[in-house]
């Protein structure tokens, strides 16, 4: 096998993890790279292992099989914890420190320690220094955990579901924050969340989790077009056979839609769009799903362009 990527941000062969009490495997023999300089979109349904991928490259946990490495390094080693924040879904945060305590603990911690990146996402958000993290509003922590994880300046972040709790402008102004973010210093981020909408906007690498497995890891915009939506009379499902992947299909009275990946030209009575990658996402989690079959493989598609 050959040595870890370096210049990649994440890189798994054959990982696995297993919790004991749960009885049953979280992830199950995941190989995947996740390129360097990229915003990563991790998707998948509740349970299938997101949280435990992140908490694996966070150093939180060790994995039960395979290996898992961030940035070339082992999660949890020194180097790696230099280099790499993580932002948990409970945002561990000491209640009965003020926020001007908090973010001096994280000075003392990190001898990177931005203090002015820090600072400006608490303003921001209108919080005062003297407050107690326990008395602010959920969102408010938010800020403050975010503030923490980037006056890290750290070379990887990760997210786990980070913006649940913040309204739309409060999401809105964050996320510009992480734009700026890897656009200023070429900070990696992988962001796990729901909100699918978002992540068309502002990822460019999807890493999929069906199950506990990896289902798709790949450069969004090919995914965009490397897919298409096929509309036709449900009597041609039949016809749906080629060189192309069915994703997902299904039929409505007399119609039939079907998410397909392109394998060459296509050809046919087909109405055809280009689906964005919110459509492509959806597919791929709803495939094998009452209403929603996945064929897999067929061998003989014919579509119109």
């Amino acid at each position: 096998m050959t040595g870890p990527d370096a210049s990649a941000a994440l890189c798994a062969t054959g990982l696995g993890f297993r919790y004991r009490r749960r009885g049953g495997r979280a992830l199950r023999d995941c190989e995947f790279t996740v390129p360097g300089g990229r915003i990563t979109a991790l998707v998948g349904r509740n349970g299938a292992g997101k949280s435990t991928l992140l908490h694996l490259a966070g150093g939180l946990l060790r994995p039960g099989s395979g290996e898992l490495r961030v940035l070339g390094a082992a999660p949890g080693t020194p180097e790696a914890r230099a280099r790499v924040a993580l932002l948990t879904q409970d945002k561990p945060l000491y209640p009965r420190f003020t926020v001007a305590d908090t973010l001096l603990t994280g000075e003392k911690l990190n001898s990177s320690w931005d203090r002015t990146t820090a600072e400006r996402i608490v303003r921001a958000g209108d919080i005062p220094l003297h407050a107690r993290v326990g008395e602010l509003s959920p969102g408010r922590r938010t800020r403050v955990a975010l503030a923490l994880a980037l006056g890290k300046r750290p070379e990887l972040l990760l997210l786990d579901e980070p913006l649940a709790d913040l309204d739309p402008v409060a999401r809105g102004e964050i996320m510009a924050e992480l734009m700026a973010e890897a656009a200023e210093r070429a900070t990696n981020i992988v962001l796990s969340s729901h909100v699918l909408p978002e992540l068309e906007e502002t990822c460019d690498w999807v890493l999929v989790l069906r199950d506990g497995r990896v289902e798709l890891s790949e450069d969004a915009e090919t995914l965009r077009e490397s897919h298409a939506v096929l509309t036709g009379p449900a009597d041609r499902a039949d016809a749906l056979a080629g060189p192309h992947t069915v994703v997902r299909s299904r039929t409505a009275g007399r119609q039939l839609t079907a998410l397909i990946r392109r394998h060459g030209p296509l050809r046919g009575d087909w109405h055809v769009e280009r689906p964005g990658l919110e459509d492509v996402l959806i597919g791929y989690l709803q495939a094998g799903e009452p209403g929603h079959p996945a064929t897999g493989l067929v061998e003989q598609t014919e579509a119109a362009a």
